[in-house]
């Protein structure tokens, strides 16, 4: 999803987070992504959420894609343990 998203124009990682979906026993890492083809005024955001078991939290890194996801990941690892 991610490589066809950024093909699609969604060149810009705006954040990644990462959070506890309380009591589901599942940790979430939030991406929000922008496109702005139509001009600075006009920007398309999609949100991404992928969901992980909290006993193995693994989810595939967006790193290759966008390079500024490379230290948000690193900090969600740090405070939930998710492994990108």
């Amino acid at each position: 999803i991610a490589v066809i998203l950024y093909v699609y124009g969604y060149n810009y990682l705006r954040s990644q987070c990462a959070y506890d979906v309380a009591p589901g026993g599942l940790l979430a890492s939030v991406y929000h992504l922008t496109r702005i083809e139509y001009g600075v005024d006009q920007p398309e955001e999609v949100c991404i959420k992928v969901f992980a078991p909290r006993r193995n939290p693994r989810i595939p890194s967006v790193f290759w894609v966008w390079k500024s996801a490379d230290f948000q990941e690193r900090e969600s690892y740090d405070m939930l343990g998710i492994i990108y």
